[in-house]
């Protein structure tokens, strides 16, 4: 089956308008495959992209087939797998392939969603092989060695590709990012940092406030330094313009997230809203036009960023540059 043009950037806005929340399913929605059916995202992304029905309903695309995957020695994977396979095949008749280059032939767009970032490498290549636009859960990968390797192996086979978390767009971060708040000379962000033991420290649940504090801050991070305990981590950058970035991973214990932003005019904090549309929507406009609206560049800062934190703490809190990171992770 040949892939579908992509779309104009109006034509997704005309969409929308013309559906809205509750519009019908669309003959010329995109066919989108899913690989990784071991998170909770993989049914939520689907409710809100295939039921005309749901409150958050995104038009445009559609889940139509997936591929199981699973890590048999990550707890939240192997528990999880069968019962949202059997969901997605009961609930919304999603078919359920045996392997990824099969997927490829039926699908327009992948979403790559393994909540185990080791495989991501791996799976990904026979989307590149295929031409298929591709997003990439969190984290992108389970090493700052694979990020780089993917980023590179997309831009070799000219594939759209891109990662991110849901909290970029959050829309009291959306908001944030727009305050006036003159010079900004700092961020704060706060949130979540739960571990797992096969990735580094901060790329299981810590990538979700880095990736909100490289919303405000974006690429330009030259060195950092962690502080690190139990139940908390403390992650300090400094820009190369001299503006300093400060992460705060909590666990074991409330674990709300927040950014606050230091200018020259005003301190300002984010404010309420959440879920997954507003990325959702993001990414549906990608797979429509094949432009990224997080860079390549990016993604692989943050994630060097997280590197860095990790290598800062093995040498007892001292200074990591980032730089130095990135060029011992590439290949």
């Amino acid at each position: 089956m040949g892939t579908k043009p992509l779309l104009s950037m109006v034509s997704v806005v005309a969409v929308a308008a013309l559906l809205g929340v509750g519009g019908a399913a669309s003959a010329d929605d995109l066919r989108v495959g899913m690989i990784g059916l071991d998170t909770s995202h993989v049914i939520a992304f689907t409710e809100v992209l295939n039921n005309p029905d749901h409150k958050d309903h995104i038009p445009g695309a559609k889940v139509v087939a997936a591929y199981k995957g699973g890590s048999d020695d990550v707890e939240s994977s192997y528990t999880r797998v069968d019962d949202y396979t059997k969901q997605l095949q009961d609930r919304f008749g999603v078919k359920i392939v045996d392997t990824i280059e099969e997927l490829c032939t039926m699908v327009d767009a992948v979403l790559l969603e393994s909540v185990d970032g080791r495989p991501h490498l791996e799976q990904v290549k026979p989307v590149f092989a295929a031409k298929k636009p591709v997003f990439i859960d969190k984290p992108v990968a389970g090493s700052l060695r694979d990020a780089i390797e993917i980023f590179r192996l997309a831009k070799e086979a000219g594939v759209p590709c891109f990662s991110t978390s849901s909290y970029r767009y959050y829309p009291g971060l959306v908001e944030l990012k727009k305050a006036d708040v003159g010079d900004i000379r700092g961020v704060i962000s706060y949130g979540p940092c739960h571990l797992e033991a096969h990735h580094p420290d901060l790329y299981w649940y810590g990538v979700h406030p880095t990736e909100a504090l490289y919303t405000i801050m974006g690429t330009g991070c030259e060195t950092v330094v962690r502080t690190s305990t139990a139940n908390t981590d403390v992650v300090t950058g400094v820009w190369s313009d001299g503006r300093v970035g400060t992460l705060r991973g909590l666990r074991d214990a409330s674990t709300p997230n927040k950014v606050i932003v230091f200018g020259t005019k005003a301190v300002v904090e984010q404010g309420e809203g959440g879920g997954y549309a507003p990325m959702l929507v993001e990414i549906v406009k990608f797979f429509q036009t094949g432009i990224a609206p997080v860079s390549a560049e990016e993604t692989i800062e943050l994630f060097a960023f997280m590197e860095a934190a990790d290598e800062s703490k093995r040498q007892g809190g001292c200074p990591v540059k980032i730089a130095d990171v990135i060029k011992e992770n590439s290949l």
